[in-house]
């Protein structure tokens, strides 16, 4: 049987499972708890009114003097909450869903109005596409926990549900790097509970800001932010993007367990309360997983034993007197090997056959954080992260006698110590600011030795030992200068204690209402980047034959943003948004060697063999629509368009696209939910799809003829970038089947990756065997069945 058809079969089971999953049940109800704050200076709101929509006999509470609301036996599935409270901007939350295994805990966050009088009534409505953090004015979004698990094939992962977003392009499917604006993916940062953490990915290269899947668990994640460009005067040590990630709290009454099981692996999670009576709670999540039950299902994951596993926890103590403090991190260890054959009649039909291999990658990240309210207008956080990435490679090549000799192998650790405090002042409903700084102390104990083939001896490329510092500072305000306009200003300063680079950059913003339903808005600010460790130190061939590291004086990389945005809202539930966008990227590190016009812009990770100066440019700029409903009525959609351009210039003056210059991406979005019936009200089914079209990636061609002759690919670098991919084309959808029982929440999933299994082409390589050029292709079609309980 071909593999084709083992997962046709497969589907076709899956099928009937889920139309057979059907019993009769009666009507269950849950608790919808939680707490309303200041969006500004965080403190507890009390006095809020809190309604349960559509209820009959009219439903609600009040908050308490902690800001706390309790709405107790609520029918479970969707509902809807109102919050309003005199001089603050009333909240509307549509299309809540509530499970019979899980309580709903929500943490709302309320903006004081314009006016300030204790008499003002205000009946503007929150907008639903506002991000968490108020300072965020330009190309930035929150996105949910419940958006990860809903969009078909996110997998409960940001990066590839980032997908779905104007301005992002997946730079290959077997991984979740992403591309934003045509800029390298390198250029993004992640920040947990406010403050930097390393990658949180697994499988993830040196350097790299993304890897095979996310090490995070969508359980721990509470509503969290998105920026793609201009993004504000806190956020540092970046060119493209932030995810700024935020964690919810257990529940602090009820312990309760969710359990996940598929061809993924298993997934763990249990929360509750520390003690009865006390406010403070734990939340922790386990899982492990292996990519061998897909390969049995007949889906191409290549000859390698893949595994991984993950642990991640979030520890909430309130105090009375010293304020709150919270205890979080992740750990993820990833692993990826295969073995060689010892019959060296199978090494002449696949090369490949002939090396042991193993590749590791392992993060971890412990936080804690301290904040303390000084009155209603005043807090301080202060954070500490510990993290270390540990990541390697080692080739060998067995010989005719299955003797094996190292080819390659590296080794690349890098600790760090991050502190961060920071102080955030509301002086009136009108202005208010943050401001803070970052130190961080960077360990660092890298090597690399690569064959030479000429002397069959290990050449030492890189083997260095040590520590650096790198230092941030930021201050930014908010001022509400009339009801429709609001203006931010901001500074940030990064040095790196390394060489003693360093940058001060401004940022600004303007936000302007023209009427209830349209704004505009526009945004600059001047980012800058260090580069990945490694490449400072890294050895390169000199011209009397030895080997030197010429890289250790490397500036920052920076770049200008400039974006335009014009937001029209059609109703509470629809908005379209256009944004243009121009970032002038400068002091971009290039190859001294003028043959290979090689530039950091198309790299998706740390990793280069080359002698580097600051000498290149590059330039993004481009066109972005978005049109989205939110998910109300039991349906969702969200499309999205953009036609970009990305350049880079090269050391000999020479301007070239990027590799990550697709020039145009499409991508639709959407889901709907279903009450099976009356009589099985607890009991709903739902569908999501995507669906992408892009513009391909970018590949330097191949001689075809010195590849020949020398027996390994030779690149036209004189024509890089020219050799673009054929449009890339995918279809992916979701099912799933959400039941309740008396006490517990089942969902049975189906994630269908590539649905049309169309052939997408990733790039193109020598093959030496055949002595051509071929395309090598991306992931086919990939079932991922999943069941979870809530309990």
């Amino acid at each position: 049987m071909t593999q084709k058809m083992k997962t046709i079969n497969y589907i076709t089971l899956l099928s009937i499972l889920f139309l057979s999953w059907t019993a009769s049940a009666q009507e269950k109800t849950q608790t919808i708890r939680g707490t309303v704050v200041d969006k500004v200076s965080q403190s507890p709101l009390m006095g809020v009114t809190v309604v349960l929509l559509n209820s009959e006999p009219l439903k609600g509470t009040v908050t308490d003097l902690d800001g706390n609301f309790s709405l107790s036996d609520v029918p479970v599935g969707n509902q809807g909450l109102k919050f309003t409270y005199i001089g603050y901007q009333d909240i509307m939350m549509e299309n809540l869903f509530l499970a019979a295994g899980k309580e709903m805990v929500l943490r709302i966050q309320m903006e004081e109005s314009f006016i300030e009088s204790a008499e003002a009534v205000v009946t503007a409505k929150t907008d639903k596409a506002t991000t968490q953090n108020d300072m965020l004015t330009v190309s930035s979004r929150t996105f949910s926990v419940e958006e990860t698990q809903r969009y078909a094939a996110a997998v409960n992962d940001p990066l590839r549900m980032s997908l779905s977003f104007a301005g992002v392009v997946s730079t290959q499917d077997g991984n979740n790097s992403i591309a934003i604006r045509g800029n390298s993916p390198r250029g993004l940062l992640w920040r947990m509970e406010g403050v930097d953490i390393p990658n949180p990915n697994h499988f993830s290269e040196v350097g790299a800001s993304a890897g095979g899947i996310s090490i995070l668990s969508s359980q721990l994640l509470s509503n969290s932010d998105f920026s793609t460009g201009a993004f504000s005067a806190e956020y540092g040590n970046a060119l493209s993007g932030v995810f700024d990630l935020s964690l919810r709290k257990g529940n602090n009454q009820k312990r309760e367990h969710t359990f996940r099981a598929g061809v993924l692996g298993i997934d763990l999670a249990t929360e509750g309360p520390i003690k009865k009576g006390y406010a403070g709670s734990y939340l922790v999540n386990y899982r492990y997983s292996t990519l061998g039950l897909l390969g049995k299902m007949g889906v191409n994951i290549g000859d390698a034993t893949t595994n991984f596993q993950d642990l991640s926890y979030h520890v909430y103590l309130p105090s009375q007197r010293y304020g709150s403090f919270s205890f979080f991190g992740f750990g993820g260890l990833s692993a990826q090997f295969q073995k060689a054959i010892k019959d060296t009649s199978e090494w002449s039909l696949d090369a490949g056959k002939q090396y042991d291999w193993r590749f590791g990658s392992n993060t971890g990240a412990a936080g804690m954080s301290h904040k303390y309210n000084f009155n209603n207008h005043n807090y301080l956080k202060t954070s500490l992260v510990l993290s270390g990435v540990v990541t390697g490679y080692k080739e060998e090549k067995l010989d005719e006698q299955f003797n094996s000799q190292v080819q390659y192998k590296d080794r690349y650790f890098q600790g760090k110590a991050t502190f961060m405090t920071t102080l955030n002042s509301k002086f009136s409903s009108r202005l208010n600011q943050r401001s803070g700084i970052i130190i961080s102390r960077v360990n660092f104990n890298m090597s690399k030795n690569v064959l030479d083939d000429s002397t069959q001896q290990l050449v030492e490329f890189l083997n260095n030992e040590g520590h650096t510092y790198t230092y941030q500072a930021f201050s930014q305000w908010r001022y509400r200068a009339t009801e429709r306009l609001t203006a931010q200003v901001g500074l940030h300063f990064l040095s790196l204690g390394l060489n003693g680079s360093s940058s001060v950059e401004p940022r600004a913003s303007l936000a302007y209402d023209i009427n209830s339903r349209s704004k505009v808005s526009l945004g600059y600010g001047l980012h800058s980047q260090v580069q990945s460790t490694n490449i400072y130190f890294v050895k390169t061939l000199q011209s009397d034959g030895t080997y030197a590291a010429k890289n250790k004086n490397l500036d920052l990389s920076k770049a200008h943003h400039l974006v335009l945005g014009y937001d029209y809202r059609f109703s509470q539930d629809w908005h379209a948004k256009v944004e243009v966008y121009y970032q002038h990227l400068y002091n971009i590190p290039v190859g001294t060697d003028t043959a290979k016009m090689l530039s950091a812009l198309n790299t998706e990770y740390g990793s280069g063999d080359f002698e580097m100066v600051n000498g290149g440019l590059g330039r993004n700029y481009g066109i972005e629509l978005t049109v989205e409903k939110f998910f109300t009525k039991n349906w969702y959609m969200l499309f999205s368009a953009s036609l970009y351009d990305s350049k880079y210039r090269a050391l000999d003056g020479s301007w070239f696209d990027t590799r990550f210059n697709g020039n145009r991406t499409l991508t639709l979005t959407g889901g709907k939910e279903w009450q099976l019936s009356a009589k099985r009200k607890n009991r709903i089914v739902g569908f999501n799809l995507k669906a992408i079209y892009a513009g391909g990636l970018r590949n330097t061609p191949i001689d075809l003829q010195q590849s020949i002759s020398q027996g390994e690919a030779v690149r036209l670098y004189d024509q890089s970038y020219t050799l673009q991919n054929p449009d890339y084309f995918r279809v992916d959808l979701g099912f799933s089947v959400r039941r309740n029982y008396k006490r517990s929440t089942g969902t049975l999933s189906l994630d269908i990756q590539n649905v049309a299994n169309h052939s997408n082409v990733g790039g193109v390589y020598y093959d030496n065997k055949t002595m051509q050029v071929r395309n090598w292709y991306q992931t086919g079609l990939i079932p991922v069945l999943s069941y979870k309980l809530e309990f």
